[in-house]
């Protein structure tokens, strides 16, 4: 019997963002549109993959590239209805969605002081998007405890209700931006 299958709700969200990954828009996560989100968020960093933080940030990226194409069948081209199936199987998986949670975390928090500031969410959205995004009132949703930014367990928790979760409602949802 196979698994539930995407609800319409995860559907959009997971193909919004994929949308926004697929930077040539051939209706395909590849290499190179990892590359190339890896090269805009760089850029809104003001570094590159020679500096410390940058060869970090191209490490957890390409890792997450080879992780998605091995789950996908690793033939080097993901559809967004691959991804929807890689999505039906998270919840059986946890420790996969949290370790990805982990090093984008990682990568987020630029200065590593261990939370992610409003300022270092802004890049990653606006660098995900590939286009200015504003994020005030989605971090504010995220703040869960309302202290000015995201602890690690906040971001886990969000970044899990994103990929794996089925609630329109809950604030994870929307670690993209609206849906």
């Amino acid at each position: 019997m196979l698994g539930a299958m995407a609800s319409d709700f995860q559907r959009r969200k997971i193909s919004g963002v994929f949308g926004a990954m697929d930077h040539d828009r051939d209706g395909y996560l590849t290499e190179a549109d990892f590359r190339a989100l890896t090269a805009r968020w760089l850029d809104l960093r003001g570094t590159d993959a020679g500096t410390p933080g940058g060869r970090r940030l191209t490490g957890i990226m390409m890792g997450w590239w080879g992780t998605l194409d091995d789950a996908a069948g690793g033939d080097g081209k993901v559809s967004v209805d691959q991804v929807l199936r890689v999505v039906d199987e998270l919840p059986k998986m946890p420790g996969a969605v949290t370790g990805t949670a982990e090093a984008v975390f990682e990568a987020v928090d630029e200065n590593g002081d261990g939370v992610i500031s409003a300022a270092e969410y802004h890049r990653l959205i606006t660098a995900w998007n590939g286009v200015e995004t504003p994020t005030d009132e989605v971090f504010a949703l995220l703040d869960t405890d309302g202290d000015g930014r995201l602890s690690r367990e906040e971001f886990t928790g969000h970044w899990y209700e994103f990929w794996a979760g089925d609630d329109p409602a809950a604030p994870g949802s929307r670690v993209f931006g609206r849906v």
